[in-house]
């Protein structure tokens, strides 16, 4: 093997015989996430508010979906307890579902913000406890990854309830792993700008997402395979040792705004 390369075939991993569920599994980077559990052999269930034409499928099998607002307890509660019923068991949480509209925090309505705080961090409490109390009772323990955003580490301008609940997300994530070890381990995937069927929505045409791409040190935007690679990573034990922690899939991070406003010819630092 020459310098610099590895042999995938080497990880191994292998998700067989293990129960997934992944919230907001039916498009974009939900859906990715559970076709990448499938393929590596894992029973997935799904959920939304409604269902679709086609489910998540690889290696020959579809995940099952359950219709389920993951905003209200009870039907989170019906969510883990049907896996229970189906396989009797849940080793994989992956709290996905969320998002914001863009709207000002001087006009937001009280009710619209507490809702985009119910979807983006009680909803991911709720089924984290959920789970938790299944994990628990089981020999292997389980994992809870949770789906974050760069909003919550730094400005969030048109999303700030979103951000907020982002960054309440990522502290709930520390707390959850400290309060359930050994047996539950829980990390974030924290996302910086990814590349989804609605990028047109954030970005404008293909010449703005690709403007946009070209910000990113890595000069791309990230994938939602990039998403479900890491979620995997974080479940398998190749992270047995990685327990409230936040892995930051931004590609670099964003260019500093004074570099592109300084008249200097090199910058070294500020």
């Amino acid at each position: 093997m020459r310098r610099g390369q590895y042999r995938v075939d080497m990880l191994s991993i292998d998700f067989s015989g293990q129960v997934v569920i992944v919230t907001g599994g039916t498009k974009g980077i939900g859906r990715t996430i559970c076709e990448r559990f499938l393929d590596l052999g894992a029973e997935v269930l799904t959920c939304g508010r409604t269902e679709p034409a086609d489910l998540p499928s690889a290696g020959g099998r579809a995940a099952v979906f359950l219709a389920c607002d993951v905003r209200d307890p009870k039907q989170v509660d019906g969510l883990v307890s049907d896996a229970e019923r189906r396989w009797g068991r849940v080793d994989v949480v992956v709290n996905n579902a969320g998002g914001s509209p863009h709207v000002e925090a001087a006009t937001a309505s009280p009710r619209f913000s507490e809702s985009i705080i119910r979807l983006n961090l009680m909803a991911p409490l709720h089924l984290a406890q959920r789970a938790n109390s299944v994990m628990q009772r089981q020999e292997s323990g389980g994992t809870i990854v949770n789906v974050a955003s760069v909003s919550g580490v730094r400005p969030s301008p048109g999303t700030a309830a979103y951000g907020a609940a982002k960054a309440g997300l990522l502290n709930l994530t520390q707390s959850l792993a400290v309060e359930w070890a050994p047996k539950v381990r829980v990390n974030a995937v924290t996302c910086g700008l990814i590349e989804t069927e609605q990028a047109d929505l954030h970005y404008g045409d293909a010449e703005g997402v690709a403007a946009v791409a070209a910000t990113v040190p890595l000069g791309r935007m990230g994938t939602p395979t990039d998403v479900a690679d890491t979620c995997v990573y974080l479940a398998s034990p190749l992270a047995s040792y990685v327990s409230g922690a936040q892995i930051l899939l931004h590609g670099g991070g964003e260019r500093p705004a004074f570099l592109g406003a300084s008249t200097a010819e090199a910058s070294t630092g500020g």
